[in-house]
């Protein structure tokens, strides 16, 4: 109740700055009118490993037919997704027509009898820092809630792993269940989608020409990014010193994967890029480290780039033919045993260090199951089920279908460099989890905390 009662105290500078400019007040309350028709409620129906729960959020429509745009984080696991728009008494059922967490965006498609309200789209480089902006969003179940604020910043990066980190601050409040929804300017036109918050008055917002890009590229069949292939670090000034080449700046390569575009071309751990393509590259510091990665993943795959390195203080250019890149978020299943597993991609391989890229990755165990009395853990890789080899993620959903009938099954697994031979026994009872999908959320469990 603390932050409610706050909130007066907290809005009645930007209150008394309105009420002081009539034509501000006047310019809110109309973009406020125009806009809140196009933004929507989400709610989504959760699955974590064995638990369900339920997740809401904001979104905005993108199209007079029935797109949708929300965050990723709000339908990220859904097993069902309602919208509410303005005017209607019942939600829409919702389809997850695409996801990206690496700008943390969805698009759904709902089937409207009659055309919707669209929208307006801005540009990201009429953004300018220090103008009036509006989020408008459902915080914490509120539907409709409109909030005045500025732009604080462009190109923030949160240094949050698998994001390609790009943001635009606020200062117009981002509170829970405001994710998904709008940031519009002054003209009534979208300007970002709302991600997340972070403390008080300080909230990040995708930027709406990132937005446009994945809207088009998910509804054209998906999302595809260049990939080169290497970690990379930034390269400091006491760093550049120390190896000899003060004035250079750029990015320092830690490593490269086998076989990766990077790789054919000969670049090597320990060198510095300094150029890609024409765009010269300099990163001091972290969170500098997002133009390297956003130029890379702009990228179309397919297209030879020059990359420019320092190696030992001696000046190289390479020329690196771009491939898709892998995927980042692994596709999961299911077992009626007790476990689930992972897709092992390319970021999960290297990320847990795992003994092989073949098999399936468990990344859960329930509790007093067949998995877990027979001494399956997370981490695991299963590459042998029943009779059947596991190479891929299909072969284990071919595999659990084959052993559905079993009462015992015997698994290969790896655990570090360790072969595993597991016996699971079902013992006649219903797995936790195994169930079907249910319409209704467990009211016990608790809504994630992110925005």
């Amino acid at each position: 109740m603390a932050r409610f009662w706050l909130l007066p105290f907290l809005l009645a500078p930007l209150a008394a700055f309105a009420a002081a400019d009539p034509s501000l007040e006047e310019r809110i309350i109309t973009v406020s009118e125009q806009v809140k028709p196009s933004v929507v409620f989400v709610q989504a129906i959760v699955r974590v490993n064995d638990r369900k729960s339920e997740v809401t959020g904001s979104g905005v429509i993108a199209s007079a037919d029935g797109l949708v745009l929300t965050n990723h984080h709000v339908v990220e696991r859904a097993e069902k997704v309602e919208v509410s728009v303005s005017g209607r008494k019942q939600p829409y059922r919702a389809e997850v027509l695409g996801n990206d967490k690496q700008t943390d965006l969805a698009v759904l498609r709902i089937r409207p009898e009659h055309p919707l309200p669209a929208a307006r789209f801005g540009r990201v480089e009429d953004v300018r820092v220090g103008q009036w902006v509006l989020a408008i969003g459902n915080p914490y179940g509120l539907d409709g809630t409109v909030s005045l604020g500025i732009v604080s910043a462009k190109g923030r990066n949160l240094e949050i792993p698998e994001l390609l980190n790009d943001f635009i601050q606020t200062d117009a409040m981002i509170d829970r269940g405001s994710s998904g929804g709008p940031l519009v300017d002054l003209e009534g036109r979208v300007v970002g989608i709302n991600s997340r918050g972070q403390g008080r008055g300080i909230g990040f917002t995708i930027p709406v020409d990132t937005v446009l890009e994945v809207l088009a590229q998910i509804t054209n069949g998906g999302v595809e990014r260049g990939w080169l292939g290497v970690s990379i670090q930034p390269l400091d000034r006491d760093l550049a010193a120390y190896l000899g080449i003060p004035a250079t700046t750029g990015v320092i390569v830690n490593s490269v994967a086998d076989g990766s575009p990077a790789a054919k071309a000969g670049v090597r751990a320990g060198d510095v890029v300094t150029r890609f393509g024409g765009q010269p590259i300099e990163a001091e510091k972290e969170e500098d480290l997002g133009v390297f990665q956003r130029l890379v993943a702009r990228t179309t795959p397919g297209e030879r780039v020059a990359l420019a390195l320092v190696r030992e203080g001696k000046a190289k250019t390479v020329q690196a033919t771009l491939a898709t890149q892998p995927k980042v978020e692994p596709a999961e299943a299911d077992s009626d045993l007790g476990f689930q597993v992972q897709e092992i991609t390319e970021g999960l391989y290297r990320g847990q260090r795992l003994p092989t890229r073949e098999g399936a990755y468990v990344s859960f165990v329930a509790g007093g199951t067949p998995a877990s009395e027979a001494g399956l853990v997370q981490g695991d890789v299963v590459v042998k089920l029943g009779a059947q080899e596991i190479e891929s993620l299909d072969d284990f959903r071919s595999a659990s279908r084959a052993a559905e009938a079993e009462e015992r099954v015997l698994i290969h697994a790896w655990r570090g460099s360790d072969l595993r031979f597991l016996l699971l026994k079902r013992g006649g009872r219903r797995v936790p989890g195994s169930e079907p999908a249910s319409d209704a959320a467990d009211a016990s469990l608790e809504t994630p905390s992110q925005p």
